[in-house]
């Protein structure tokens, strides 16, 4: 992967929470390459190690970078076992300086079945009546909780250096809501709502805190919502292109560039609070 400019981050430790992920992952390399410590939090330790071991691979033979990128299990919505693992990564890698809060997803109990109610009734009318109030409950716990206990474990430190760099991954639906993924745009949004706090209730002590917002990115964990069986855009997708003015989905790697702007102290010092898009142009589209 390419990495856009070069920031010096020797001497830092970075976490990412979701960093088995696509687009976590790419981050995580960006930080690795630039001289970070790197700690990647999932929740499958296969996948995990895959990715560690694909990173440190590509670093060497992309950039000739022997980097540190080391993997650890560990659930978002936990905050002892959170704890626990902070403490592993410390007698590793250092406290931490810059955090990347990735951790998120969807239930397919948590999404209304059409996108608007039409004028004559049909028989999807009620699926927003009709959502699992457990799925909503675990999308809003894993997405919301899942960025806040991180933060309270892990930034503690930061605290003492006065200085350190928060970056939470909010989504193009924090600022327009998606049809039909209800919870999901809530929580978001509910992300950057808690970005701004931060960034004002930590402003003083020397911790930024902001957001990107990703647009929509080809990748595993979406692959079936955007692609038919034969390769085709899905009908969702063709919506989304259509409302993209780049009239394509990002790439991962063109994240890198906006997390090592956010995580660099040199780059983005007195940057505190913002929302950053990656998308295309997606949330400045009206559509006509």
């Amino acid at each position: 992967m390419k990495i856009p400019f070069n920031v010096n981050l020797t001497g830092k430790t970075a976490i990412v929470t979701g960093g088995s992920g696509t687009l976590c992952s790419a981050m995580a390399y960006g930080l690795a390459v630039s001289g970070a410590k790197t700690a990647i939090i999932g929740r499958n330790k296969a996948n995990m190690e895959n990715v560690v071991n694909e990173l440190t691979s590509n670093a060497l033979k992309e950039h000739n970078a022997a980097v540190t990128i080391k993997g650890y299990c560990s659930d978002v919505t936990d905050k002892e076992e959170l704890t626990k693992t902070y403490e592993a990564i410390k007698a590793e890698l250092g406290s931490c300086d810059i955090l990347i809060n990735g951790a998120g997803g969807n239930q397919p109990g948590a999404i209304t079945s059409v996108e608007m109610l039409k004028k004559e009734p049909e028989d999807d009318d009620y699926s927003f009546w009709n959502l699992d109030e457990t799925k909503i409950r675990e999308v809003m716990e894993l997405n919301f909780m899942g960025t806040l206990l991180p933060i309270q474990v892990f930034t503690r430190d930061m605290v003492k250096k006065r200085s350190g760099s928060i970056i939470n991954i909010a989504s193009v639906s924090s600022i327009l809501p998606l049809t039909k993924v209800v919870t999901y745009s809530n929580a978001k949004s509910a992300i950057l709502n808690l970005t701004q706090w931060l960034a004002t209730h930590m402003g003083e002590s020397g911790i930024r805190c902001n957001a990107i917002a990703p647009g929509f990115y080809a990748a595993k964990q979406n692959h079936d919502l955007l692609f038919n069986k034969d390769g085709s855009l899905t009908s969702r997708a063709r919506k989304i292109i259509a409302g993209t003015p780049m009239g394509r989905f990002g790439n991962p790697e063109e994240l890198i560039g906006a997390a090592l702007f956010l995580a660099s102290d040199d780059a983005s010092g007195f940057v505190n609070g913002i929302v950053l898009p990656v998308d295309g142009g997606y949330c400045a589209y009206s559509g006509v």
